[in-house]
């Protein structure tokens, strides 16, 4: 074999298991999502259940972009291997969670691996592969998104209901030690200089007193007020002290020069609030077909896969819009009707019709699948190639704090929502009521059925703040011209 052949078959071996790694990360959220509603049931976790995901996003966000540093200094090899054997431990654990408590816990470690395998898979993608031929790539990696979609709730759905929710996050684990044989076998990276690695421990300090506090914050919303307004004030601190750290430190964890460029911002800015978006009908549109129309779990997940399959085929067009357009006006047009669709939902009542959930999520998973593939080719494009570990890294992190802190506030809002509208119902009933396995007849069911719709309308009246925000930010943007 040829020294041509022999590397053509190596980068064949990386992009399998970057295409695994993606697949693995994204089914994780369509099965749980999919299986949420039965494992706050059966851990009697209704008042904590916001946690079971924002545990997770918590710890990938801290970790990420110590995790793209890393990976600019040390290499990709190892942070990789590193980061996809944490997560494949933490699904272990989290599969065998006893209780709410542990489960939690295990999806803490679940979130310090994704830190590291979420961002280095667009990494190793752009050390592979030009910018013209990037969108191309990212495409057909985004097929992973789309066997997710349609594996992920139809195999999530057939554990919870043949087996049990523990089998959802068991099926990771042999992914996981797929993909870690796959790198080891065909990742040859090549030699960088010896440089003293410097940690930048104030800045790890800080990110993580700003993050942990925010997360804290949008928990205690709906219960502890006070309490709430000490931890935002806590995280401005931290804030605070990030941003005079980074400007002084030699080796920043996030280098403020990325920062100078006002469009690689916006997509920063743009991916993020996006994000939240998008926790929102992977979480919410599940358990409002449950819970309101009965649904069973694999039914109710399909709806997450119609977004994901049409996110697929949109990120094959984002290559050509990027040749052709200019990414603000895509992005402008493409949330406008993001945001009159989300609107429309503030009004539905119990008799909305369920294929047009369907429908609305395939509008936004076309919606996303454009913006967000525009904003994650262009925030490595815009940086120099010295720093495009740590630019992925933030793109991530964006997306990652967008998608944590929302899941608290999403959590907050229904909780807070559910506490003023259910009068004299008892909270263990709305417990009960929010799973799709309940079979018997609960008292007051219509006006149980009520309070849980308002409680969905409170949570989805937040997107459309969100997407309001996404088009402000955009119109802050300066470029008018299409990006080369």
């Amino acid at each position: 074999m040829t020294k041509q052949s022999q590397q053509k078959s190596a980068r064949a071996l990386v992009m399998a298991a970057v295409f695994i790694a993606t697949f693995m990360t994204s089914v994780e959220v369509t099965i749980v999502t999919t299986a949420l509603p039965t494992i706050i049931s059966k851990l009697h976790g209704l008042a904590f259940q916001s946690w079971i995901m924002s545990a997770y996003l918590l710890t990938t966000a801290v970790t990420t972009p110590i995790y793209g540093k890393l990976a600019d200094v040390l290499g990709r090899k190892r942070i990789f291997q590193w980061g996809v054997l944490i997560f494949t431990l933490g699904s272990g654990l989290s599969g065998l969670a006893p209780h709410i408590g542990i489960l939690i816990l295990a999806r803490a470690l679940q979130g310090i691996g994704a830190g590291a395998v979420m961002p280095l898979t667009f990494t190793i993608i752009a050390d592979y592969y030009s910018y013209e031929e990037r969108a191309k790539i990212m495409a057909l990696n985004n097929t992973a998104w789309g066997l997710s979609a349609l594996i992920g709730p139809l195999l999530g759905g057939f554990l919870v209901d043949t087996l049990s929710w523990h089998w959802v996050f068991f099926v990771n684990v042999p992914l996981g030690l797929m993909v870690l044989v796959l790198i080891w076998i065909g990742y040859r990276e090549p030699k960088r200089p010896q440089v003293k690695l410097q940690v930048d421990l104030a800045g790890i300090l800080w990110l993580a007193v700003m993050l942990v506090s925010l997360l804290l914050a949008v928990q205690q919303l709906d219960h502890k007020p006070l309490d709430t307004l000490f931890l935002f004030i806590v995280a401005v601190i931290g804030f605070s002290g990030l941003w005079r750290c980074e400007h002084r430190a030699t080796e920043p964890l996030i280098d403020p020069k990325m920062f100078q460029n006002k469009t690689f911002t916006v997509q920063i800015g743009t991916a993020m609030l996006l994000s939240g978006a998008l926790i929102a009908y992977q979480t919410y549109f599940p358990i409002w077909l449950q819970s309101l129309y009965h649904l069973p779990a694999t039914s109710a997940g399909l709806a997450v896969s119609s977004s994901s399959i049409m996110w697929l085929v949109a990120s094959f067009f984002v290559g050509y819009i990027l040749a052709h357009y200019v990414p603000k006006y895509t992005i402008l047009l493409v949330v406008s009707i993001l945001t009159v669709v989300y609107a429309g939902l503030l009004f539905t009542n119990l008799h909305f019709p369920v294929a047009l959930f369907y429908v609305i999520a395939a509008l936004n998973g076309t919606g996303m699948g454009l913006v967000v593939s525009m904003n994650t080719i262009l925030s490595q494009h815009l940086v120099p190639t010295n720093m495009i570990g740590s630019a992925t890294a933030m793109f991530t992190l964006g997306r990652s704090l967008g998608q944590t802190l929302l899941a608290g506030i999403y959590g907050a809002v229904l909780n807070l929502s559910l506490n003023l509208n259910r009068g004299s119902i008892p909270f263990q009933q709305l417990n009960k009521a929010i799973s799709a396995d309940h079979t018997q007849h609960l008292a007051h069911q219509a006006a149980i059925n009520l309070v849980l719709l308002q409680g969905l309308h409170a949570v989805f009246a937040v997107v459309v703040v969100l997407l309001v925000l996404v088009l402000l930010l955009n119109l802050w943007d300066p470029n008018r011209n299409v990006i080369k």
